[in-house]
């Protein structure tokens, strides 16, 4: 879209810290854990150290043989430090192709195959517990960010090593690959290009504008997803002190928070949930909050009343985005707290005025409504350019300028989207299931999930965790469930044994074949 074009130069990763610090060298950079590539370097750090840092870890990655145009796979132990060696490799012109830390050994094989022989940089503890022999007959090399290992090459080795002029790329040349939720089987490599990158930039980069610059910016964001690539160079690049989390333990969160006050937060709508409990902390974690932003999955209405609640603020937000992996943030509304917890959770907002597009496309030649959602289409020049090895599955799903989402819903005639499903997820009988969770969390408020999926014969069933894992409050549900479709009796869970993506959203597909499993015993 036009507005994506204007000046658009690529995102250039690789000195994305060396471009922060030099316009704000002093600003933070504070974590809440140790970097396993350099303990040493502690938990604060300004902009001018992790851009030497940077260029530190390039130059290792130089001296073990890794050059332009070539293929670094990152599958370590959770944390920044991911993100910081995905900008190291595109300092010297190579492509990081970042695994999350939680996909199992086989699917990170079977990625790494697809790569075709890439450098994997791991860590002891993924090569004695997690990853298969094999891995090792997979890669070009293996290096290690921590630990060592007899068939690897520690990067600590090659410290010290001589610094190298970073390497400039064409826009629109591969800068980064992740992968997709794999909620529906094995993830996909989504494929970035700088220009893509830079696209998705803008329509996010106006809400951290309107922050005041000297206020931190709180980000807890997978550290493997594109997210963290637009949320990271739009908070540094704006002059923010930037707060880095990869824990969201309530309580570990508060003490950050207590310590350096964010004026905004960017996370996972399931980490929000979690820290519902933050609210009626005597410490007021959240009292300095002025936008909450979050741009992964459907959130809950509750959640937000109760985030805009703990905000002391005057007239605070919630920025909600609708997005994908693919295509970056297409549409976005906002919550105040005059208008949550009674607001339509289905609707997702608008496009982006010359940014992107939004139309919704007719499943039966009959205009989509609620009873009748129709196939969710976006535009936008944030828009991946293929799957890695499998660009036919990335066809499938474009259709010129547009792109299937997977998604059901329709659009109001003042133009609002209203996210439904996802068509793997559609129940026969059921509008919406992300509706009806809505109303069971507004309803409930000892829930922390709740997940409906079709049974063993396709009908609703309501997967339920609540908080401390006590027992549910059978009569409070029989009154929240009243005037809903009709569904089977709850099943409860622990919330940790839910199949979950990198993201922390539910594996509905995996939910459902795991109880189909255990109820039938097949």
């Amino acid at each position: 879209m036009f507005l994506q074009r204007i000046g658009n130069k690529g995102i250039r990763l690789g000195t994305l810290f060396d471009r922060a610090a030099a316009r704000y060298p002093a600003n933070s950079v504070i974590l809440d854990h140790d970097l396993d590539v350099a303990p040493e370097r502690g938990r604060r750090m300004t902009l001018t150290e992790v851009a030497d840092l940077v260029d530190d870890l390039a130059s290792r990655l130089w001296a073990a043989g890794v050059r332009p145009g070539e293929r670094v796979v990152v599958h370590k132990t959770n944390g920044f430090d991911i993100t910081l060696l995905a900008c190291s490799a595109a300092r010297i012109g190579a492509v990081p192709v970042l695994l999350s830390p939680k996909l199992d050994g086989d699917t990170v094989c079977e990625l790494v195959r697809r790569v075709d022989r890439p450098y994997l940089v791991t860590d002891q503890d993924k090569l004695e517990h997690h990853l298969p022999a094999e891995v090792f007959g997979l890669a070009r090399q293996v290096l290690l960010a921590s630990g060592s290992h007899e068939e690897a090459v520690a990067l600590a080795s090659l410290a010290g090593s001589t610094r190298v002029a970073p390497v400039t790329m064409p826009p629109d040349h591969p800068t980064l690959v992740t992968h997709t939720s794999g909620t529906t089987g094995t993830p996909k490599l989504a494929v970035h290009t700088g220009r893509t990158f830079e696209a998705r930039y803008r329509p996010q980069g106006t809400v951290a504008s309107l922050v005041g610059r000297s206020e931190p910016v709180a980000i807890h964001v997978s550290f493997v997803h594109s997210r963290m690539f637009t949320a990271m160079p739009i908070t540094i690049l704006q002059g923010h002190p930037m707060i880095i989390l990869r824990d969201d333990d309530p309580e570990v969160v508060a003490d950050v928070f207590r310590q350096a006050p964010p004026g905004l937060i960017e996370a996972h709508p399931n980490t929000f949930l979690r820290w519902e409990v933050l609210v009626d902390d005597p410490r007021r974690p959240l009292a300095n909050v002025k936008y909450f932003s979050s741009t992964f999955d459907a959130i809950h209405p509750r959640t937000v009343h109760l985030m805009l609640t703990a905000s002391r603020r005057e007239n605070p937000q919630f920025v909600q985005m609708y997005g994908q992996s693919e295509v970056g943030p297409i549409a976005g509304r906002t919550y105040s707290k005059k208008r949550g917890a009674d607001a339509d959770g289905r609707c997702v907002g608008s496009p982006f005025p010359g940014m992107t597009g939004v139309r919704v496309v007719s499943r039966d030649g009959r205009r989509p409504t609620k009873s009748n959602p129709g196939y969710i289409e976006v535009r936008s020049d944030g828009r991946i350019v293929t799957y890695l090895g499998e660009h036919e599955r990335w066809e499938k799903q474009a259709d010129g300028e547009w792109w299937r989402m997977g998604d059901l819903g329709y659009r109001t005639k003042w133009g609002c989207l209203h996210l439904l499903d996802r068509e793997v997820d559609e129940i026969e009988g059921i509008d919406s299931t992300l509706e009806i969770e809505d109303t069971l969390f507004a309803r409930i408020p000892e829930l922390v999930e709740v997940i409906i999926v079709p049974d063993e014969d396709g009908k609703p069933l309501p997967v339920v965790c609540t908080r401390d894992d006590k027992p549910l409050d059978l009569a409070a549900w029989k009154r929240a469930v009243a005037g809903l479709p009709a569904m089977a009796e709850p099943v409860q869970w622990k919330l940790d044994d839910l199949p979950q993506t990198a993201t922390t959203k539910i594996k509905r597909l995996e939910l459902a074949r795991l109880l189909k499993a255990e109820r039938t015993g097949a």
